[in-house]
């Protein structure tokens, strides 16, 4: 195994025994963890033990472009939690390195593997790679008991009357609302008793830079919100200069987070809050059932557009200098902190899509590599839905006024103060727009129904 390292007493142990592992992905907790709860459920009823173990996947991180990925700094910093905890019940999390395939040949050639539990990933790499793996296990008399965790209704949970998946948002919605009101959630009791887990010795943990990675200070969003916020998130969420979302997207991308305790809560507390973890669950849905839209239109018509590659003007809006303040504001935000207001998104891909006509990919790619709580589903949906070429029924022809966007929502320029101040503080040192806004709107309507029109 790649950077791994196991202790020799613990494998001198274990190896002589049936074992079932444990293997924390998106789920980077202890409480109400489905596929934990199967486990423990099985191990005791068997009279078995569980090893927790995390694979820092190899293929993963050497796509990542920085070194100081905040989000890899969360994970470790997250399994780092899990280590302290399962050390208090005299037990460990074997933390290792390396493509996941070859790590688990290596086990099944050191352990005696009944079951492997893990949650369900639902992004294309991950099924691949499970796919694979179930077969790497079943060749040694193992299996990989996969869970539904990490959404509340998933694949073909929700579907038309005639058993196809919904494709736009509202009648989706809607379904979701009649199954959560009828069947209702409940946590997984999957707190963790000694009994259940093999008795370890603390276990080493690769250093970060044995990764690739070497992290600076960063505090990551608290994982909680405030009930005062929840309760008036439909007043406050489109306000980027206030404290007035979850900042929960990270802890639900990895799963430090129960799903089901977030659902729960904003049913009782704000139904927009709850249509916006819908959004979330709608957006995965769409991945699963049409995987090509990671690389492609949702609407095949769109892939006839001819986009703009990289050019100055992306590279302007990379770095936050298009001349115009709310969409500068977050570009730096962005890069700053691995975070962006889920409004000035919307306005800052916009201006990408429409204003420059460049590809929606080159934007989805850009936040991809800063989101601290990037989730692909979402990202290319929220992209393709900027872009025109997604599920939504009005398509191309919404086009943001940046200028209007700035009036309306930051008001009192406080968040272009605190991102883009020479807005505010000097004027005359403000980047010139790179395009005006009356001419970008025009030339995008015509882009559009010139590129989707019926070819003769």
């Amino acid at each position: 195994m790649q950077n791994t390292t196991i202790q020799s007493e613990f494998l001198d142990k274990a190896a002589k025994l049936p074992v079932v592992f444990f293997w924390f992905r998106r789920d980077l907790r202890l409480q109400d963890n489905a596929a934990l709860f199967a486990a423990k459920q099985f191990a005791e009823a068997e009279g078995l033990r569980i090893i927790p173990v995390f694979i820092f996947d190899s293929r993963i991180l050497s796509n990542l472009l920085d070194k100081d990925d905040k989000r890899v700094a969360f994970i470790y910093s997250a399994v780092q939690n899990l280590k302290e905890q399962l050390q208090k019940i005299k037990s460990d999390i074997l933390v290792l390195h390396g493509d996941p395939e070859m790590v688990w040949h290596e086990l099944c050639q050191q352990f005696k593997i009944i079951h492997v539990y893990a949650n369900k990933d639902y992004e294309p790499y991950a099924i691949e790679r499970d796919a694979r793996i179930r077969k790497i296990l079943a060749q040694k008399g193992g299996n990989l008991q996969l869970f539904k965790d990490q959404v509340i209704f998933e694949e073909d949970e929700i579907l038309n009357n005639s058993g196809s998946p919904y494709t736009v948002f509202t009648p989706y919605s809607r379904k979701w609302l009649d199954h959560f009101s009828r069947e209702g959630l409940s946590a997984y009791k999957s707190e963790s008793r000694a009994e259940l887990f093999f008795t370890l010795e603390p276990q080493p943990m690769p250093e970060p830079e044995r990764l690739g990675f070497s992290f600076s200070e960063f505090e990551f969003p608290a994982r909680s919100i405030r009930r005062s916020i929840l309760q008036h998130y439909h007043e406050t969420r489109d306000i980027p200069g206030i404290v007035g979302t979850s900042r929960l997207g990270v802890h639900l991308r990895f799963g430090t987070l129960s799903i089901r305790t977030l659902v729960n809560l904003a049913a009782q507390e704000n139904s927009t809050f709850l249509n916006e973890l819908i959004w979330r669950e709608f957006y995965m849905m769409i991945l699963w059932h049409f995987p090509h839209t990671v690389n492609s239109s949702f609407r095949e018509s769109y892939d006839n557009l001819i986009w703009r590659g990289e050019s100055e003007e992306f590279a302007a809006w990379c770095r936050g200098q298009t001349g115009y303040a709310l969409v500068d504001a977050g570009m730096r935000e962005l890069v700053a902190t691995g975070f962006m207001h889920n409004r000035v998104r919307m306005l800052t891909a916009s201006f990408l899509t429409k204003h420059l006509l460049t590809d929606w990919r080159l934007g989805e790619r850009w936040f991809a590599r800063y989101l601290l709580d990037f989730e692909l589903a979402s990202n290319v949906g929220g992209w393709q839905w900027a872009a025109g070429c997604g599920t939504d029924a009005a398509p191309y022809f919404r086009i943001f006024n940046p200028n209007r966007q700035l009036q309306k929502f930051d008001t009192q320029l406080a968040y272009v103060a605190k991102w883009a101040p020479e807005y505010v503080q000097n004027p005359s040192a403000c980047p010139k727009k790179i395009v005006e806004h009356t001419f970008a709107r025009e030339r995008a309507l015509n882009f559009y129904k010139k590129g989707l029109a019926p070819k003769a």
